[in-house]
């Protein structure tokens, strides 16, 4: 019986509203009182039906909760024939339970959202070699599956054929097509706007990446944050208190109608609500735009960050060394810059990669003789000439005269950190390539938002060497640079940050962050990044995308603002009814019954603005 009239409280809400009407008809419309007093009796009757079954499940856990409150309070009203307020105040309370709740699963739609866009079913590759359509779940590592325009990408794995644009903004909530052929990483959950492309299955089910997205916004949304368990606590003993109020009040006043409005207007419904909508709104917001908050405790620590360290590589650069700088010292360089990639190409060098890179597509000579010099480059032979490419050393171990132009531009690629690549030809210099790994586009504005958003202490630490982690703090306009960091002392020195006081964030991407993501106030890994980080991480930037920082931090900030003003708002509406009771004529229950409800939809709509933040 109880789940059939909790099943039906909807309905319940419609007809007791239908009643209200027809007996405010009969009242002044066909001036027939009894139609009136009945229309509002069973209205009352109805409407506190399901109010008092949750008010029942509450005692039996021995929980005072707000429909106790308002289960005594409906019931008395009804017994001194006050029938008006009681069936007035039962629609309102259920009225805005309806409001509330269908609110709370608009919140919660970042979740649906990605629900939905879940994938169900692949072309799975069988014995005979046929793709044949199958459930996702049906689908094992390893598997070769077929993905074609417009479909949905199953599972995470790596493309074995074929080439096409993929949507992704369901894993990094960039909208933008990302090119895909062989070897390319894909995620379940995105579409395949054009092509078609055969994929090996790499991880399925829970496993992927969108399948943990869902997990990480689903058990950060259901988390509660320590205001949310601090107004557990507070209404835990403060629903009592009402209840003794309207006794104390009784006693003096013998003013048993005084006493129940006195229970109804001390309903703390609004602060029950506000701290949990504003959570679950934010977390919504940040799913939407590539940032996953790891839980409501996150939001209260991330608001009041005051430093944050950066790893350098992969972080604040973009991981891969490119070709920054480059001067020619031939004026036909088309034969000279083939040499060059000729012999290039044979290394697995990261640097060789880049200049191979930079080249682009040359006519490639045969290449014989080749002799690797250890910590120096390569010397060989190209289409008969003698090619040296490597460093300084190399250069002067081959006599290779350095003119003094070529000497300002070495010093003037080492001030800008390059590591060099020199290029000789039969024993004359003919090309210096500075590479480094660059600075992010765009982080230098980003860093310039955070400081806005009231971060003092913006501080990289890498392993790298002081004189390369100088040159990127000071073009970022960082506050600290520190090179030769092992892991170790990377978590030494955030350590050390947090004695002093500083609420620390740390933003990482690799393995060796992992102990300085789970040390620092709150870890922030790079979503392109290894699992490990991510997994100890606190905030994730999807598709490790630095911009998307500013926005979690100024997110948090506002959802801690969000949930302060609905705080106000419930308290304020209470004292300010409790006053207008106890101060003035005109308060009575029903009029404080609306107005609780407005504070409740209220703090709804105040919460609900975080799903437009920006």
């Amino acid at each position: 019986m109880q789940r059939f009239i909790l099943g039906k409280k909807n309905q319940i809400t419609l007809l007791g509203g239908i009643l209200i009407v027809a007996a405010f008809i009969g009242e002044f419309g066909l001036k027939n009182h009894e139609v009136s007093f009945w229309a509002f009796s069973i209205a009352s009757v109805l409407g506190v039906a399901p109010i008092a079954v949750q008010a029942y499940q509450a005692l039996k856990y021995k929980v005072v909760s707000i429909d106790v409150l308002v289960t005594v309070a409906v019931t008395g009203a009804f017994l001194i024939n006050n029938v008006e307020e009681s069936a007035i105040v039962t629609f309102l309370f259920l009225f805005g339970a309806y409001l509330e709740q269908r609110t709370l699963n608009k919140t919660r739609s970042a979740i649906k959202e990605l629900t939905e866009m879940a994938p169900e079913s692949a072309l799975k590759q069988m014995l005979e070699g046929e793709f044949e359509e199958v459930e996702v779940d049906e689908v094992d590592v390893g598997d070769i599956l077929l993905v074609k325009t417009g479909a949905k990408v199953p599972v995470d794995g790596t493309v074995l054929k074929g080439e096409g644009h993929i949507n992704e903004a369901s894993i990094t909530g960039e909208s933008v097509p990302v090119g895909k052929k062989a070897d390319s990483k894909v995620y379940a959950g995105t579409i395949l706007e054009n092509g078609t492309i055969q994929i090996i299955a790499d991880r399925v089910g829970e496993d992927t990446t969108f399948g943990r997205i869902i997990e990480l916004v689903e058990e950060a949304q259901d988390s509660k944050s320590e205001a949310e368990r601090f107004i557990d606590r507070f209404s835990k003993y403060y629903t009592p208190a009402v209840l003794v109020l309207a006794i104390i009040v009784w006693a003096f006043s013998r003013n048993i109608e005084l006493a129940i409005t006195a229970l109804v207007l001390g309903c703390p419904g609004a602060l029950v609500i506000g701290v949990p909508v504003s959570n679950v709104a934010g977390i919504g917001n940040g799913a939407r735009h590539g940032v996953l908050l790891k839980g409501s405790e996150v939001i209260n620590d991330f608001s009041k960050v005051d430093a944050i360290v950066f790893d350098k590589t992969g972080t604040l650069t973009i991981g891969n060394p490119k070709v920054a700088d480059a001067e020619f010292y031939s004026d036909d360089m088309d034969e000279i810059l083939g040499y060059i990639a000729s012999i290039e190409s044979e290394s697995e060098h990261p640097l060789a990669k880049a200049v191979v890179e930079y080249l682009g597509v040359k006519k490639l000579y045969s290449v014989e003789n080749t002799n690797v010099v250890k910590g120096g480059g390569i010397v060989a032979m190209a289409d008969g000439h003698k090619v040296a490419v490597g460093n300084v050393a190399l250069m002067v171990q081959e006599n290779v005269h350095i003119s003094k132009k070529a000497s300002e531009d070495i010093a003037r690629f080492e001030k800008k950190g390059d590591s060099l690549v020199l290029s000789s030809v039969d024993g004359e210099l003919k090309a210096l390539i500075g590479i480094r790994d660059q600075i992010r586009l765009g982080v230098k504005e980003d860093l310039s938002k955070l400081r806005g958003l009231g971060v003092k202490s913006l501080i990289v630490l890498s392993g790298d060497n002081q004189g390369t982690v100088d040159l990127v703090a000071e073009e970022l306009g960082l506050t600290e640079a520190h090179g030769h960091m092992l892991p170790e002392d990377k978590s030494a020195y955030i350590a050390d940050l947090q004695a002093k006081g500083k609420i620390v964030a740390f933003v990482g991407d690799g393995v060796n962050d992992s102990p300085s993501l789970a040390l620092a106030d709150i870890g922030i890994a790079m979503g392109g990044g290894t699992d490990v980080a991510i997994e100890t991480s606190d905030v994730v930037l999807m598709n490790s995308d630095f911009g998307r920082l500013p926005h979690a931090l100024g997110l948090t900030k506002a959802i801690a603002n969000n949930m302060m003003q609905n705080i106000i708002i419930a308290v304020g509406v209470v004292l300010f009814l409790l006053a207008g009771l106890f101060f003035s004529n005109w308060m009575n229950m029903s009029i404080g019954m609306l107005v609780h409800e407005g504070s409740i939809l209220a703090v709804i709509l105040n919460g609900m603005r975080l799903l437009r933040y920006t």
